[in-house]
């Protein structure tokens, strides 16, 4: 039955993407970035949508209090990232433009890509290094100002459930850099849609969402390990066997 569920999910997906792209191309050139944004939205909540609704995989948000008092502030999301869940609901469930950093590999994948290329977001080549690291500043400081929040994976690459992977400092140095708060999230999305796994499990996610944190006064240093420390210690709970696939 998960086979089945799974093939009719991809199915789905390879469907609707095409055809929801196609509009982006044809009604981007006219429509303001906001607008855009809005619009390109809808493939996120449909297919979180027809996750649940295909293959079962529901979600609890647990903290969006710590999201809905600082929509009128400067944020830098920092999240864990175990799936490609994540990816695509964060954008159905936060209530506020989201800019992604990523690489900029994403933008050669047919249809999702060249339309994630339409939009406010921010790719870099992970060769550059130290030039990466200048652009996400730069180019996070400018989307900053005009409203938007910035979700950064510090983990740079989605992890297998129960490894504990090096944190990269770039979200807590671009924070630092601009006194944006900074909202950890952690989430269980590995057991029900694991890396590089074409099988969905049924089951419920749990998306924590922490406190915001004060950049203001504090170093990049210790601005990367409140948040590693938060994300790390609420993995501990959320990966209990009570939240695991039956």
């Amino acid at each position: 039955m998960i086979q089945i569920r799974s093939i009719a999910f991809f199915l789905s997906m390879l469907v609707f993407t095409p055809l929801w792209a196609t509009i982006c191309f044809l009604t981007f050139p006219f429509i303001r970035p906001a607008k855009r944004y809005e619009l390109a939205r809808i493939w996120n909540v449909t297919m979180t949508y027809l996750a649940k609704q295909i293959c079962g995989i529901e979600y609890e948000i647990r903290g969006m209090e710590n999201v809905d008092a600082m929509l009128d502030q400067p944020v830098i999301l920092l999240s864990k990232h175990q799936s490609a869940w994540e990816t695509i609901a964060l954008l159905a469930i936060i209530p506020k433009q989201l800019c992604f950093v990523f690489k900029r590999e994403l933008l050669w994948i047919p249809f999702f890509g060249w339309a994630l290329g339409l939009l406010r977001m921010i790719h870099i080549d992970r060769s550059k290094g130290a030039a990466a690291s200048h652009s996400i500043t730069s180019q996070g400081k400018k989307y900053l100002a005009q409203g938007l929040w910035i979700i950064i994976f510090p983990e740079g690459t989605r992890t297998p459930v129960g490894s504990s992977p090096q944190y990269h400092k770039g979200g807590a140095r671009l924070a630092s850099a601009t006194n944006a708060w900074v909202i950890p999230i952690a989430h269980n999305a590995g057991h029900f849609w694991p890396k590089n796994s074409f099988l969905k499990y049924p089951g419920k996610i749990i998306v924590s969402i922490g406190p915001a944190i004060n950049t203001a006064d504090q170093s990049a240093g210790q601005v990367h390990q409140a948040t590693e420390e938060w994300i790390e210690t609420e993995m501990r709970v959320i990966d209990a066997p009570a939240y695991k696939p039956k």
